[in-house]
């Protein structure tokens, strides 16, 4: 599943760099531009979100006494 929202992500990102890439080149008629911008500003909300979501899921790496990894989640005073 998180493969799954990662390849997602992903695809989402190389469409918006394909949309900023045909808006910068300047070649599409005022109304294309404009469909285009829009498309790109709910791409921009979508990565905006899933960034937000993964951020909220980071978990710190942490050194037992033993010298082993342990993961814990992020306390509200360490973001």
């Amino acid at each position: 599943m998180a493969e799954e929202k990662n390849h997602r992500f992903e695809d989402a990102l190389k469409q918006l760099e394909d949309v900023v890439q045909k808006l910068e080149k300047g070649e599409l008629p005022l109304e294309d531009s404009l469909a285009a911008f829009e498309r790109g500003i709910g791409l921009v909300r979508q990565l905006s979100q899933r960034l937000e979501e993964v951020e909220q899921r980071v978990e710190v790496l942490l050194k037992s006494e033993a010298g082993k990894l342990v993961l814990r989640p992020m306390r509200e005073e360490e973001q």
